[in-house]
């Protein structure tokens, strides 16, 4: 269970405060509307964004820490070794997500509707999916530990050579699973288990004749 982001005594921000290297305490900036956000290598403590709009977001190297983000809508977002920590992503709307080797620690996803996240590399631990949707979702390589799904769709999940601990994947519907050799340490219901048998026979070299 992750606990929700409780958050009070906020100052209201504008847009002028989404600059590299940027440091944001404590702040709120509601309804932003940019052509590109810039905030590599910046920081977010304890703050709300909720409703922004941009042809594309630039958060490398980002760090997070218990922030809210909502009604986020981004074509693309390069995210590369970013670190999230008590973080609550709701509604947002994402096509492309380049977050590969970051680090997220806490995270609750809800109602987002995502197309291509790039988790390669990455460390999550304590993650969930709620409610959304997702194109792929690329985890080769990555390290996971306590990932689940609640009533969420992942059209292509890929987990090749990743490292999987507790990660529950009874809430999701999966359109297409790569990597099934890698699937120890995961939680499966008995539907999925039928429809991953022929991949995981053909993992184990077995020859199903009828």
């Amino acid at each position: 269970m992750i606990d929700p982001v409780v958050l009070a005594d906020l100052v209201a921000g504008s847009a002028d405060d989404l600059a590299p290297a940027a440091d944001l305490d404590g702040v709120r900036l509601t309804d932003v509307d940019l052509d590109r956000v810039e905030l590599r290598g910046a920081r977010a403590d304890g703050s709300r964004l909720d409703g922004l709009r941009a042809r594309e977001a630039d958060l490398r190297h980002l760090t997070l820490t218990e922030v809210v983000l909502a009604r986020v809508d981004v074509p693309v977002v390069q995210g590369v070794r970013s670190r999230w920590r008590d973080v609550e992503v709701r509604d947002a709307r994402i096509g492309s997500a380049e977050l590969y080797e970051s680090t997220w620690q806490s995270v609750h996803l809800v109602g987002c509707k995502l197309g291509f996240v790039n988790l390669r590399g990455a460390t999550l631990q304590d993650v969930l999916f709620t409610d959304c949707t997702v194109d792929e979702l690329d985890l080769v390589q990555a390290r996971a530990t306590r990932v689940a799904f609640e009533g969420t769709r992942v059209r292509r999940l890929d987990v090749q050579a990743s490292t999987l601990q507790d990660v529950d994947l009874r809430g999701a519907e999966l359109t297409e699973l790569v990597g099934t050799d890698a699937l120890r340490g995961t939680t499966i219901n008995a539907a999925q288990l039928g429809e991953l048998a022929p991949l995981l026979a053909a993992n184990l070299g077995i020859s199903v004749v009828d």
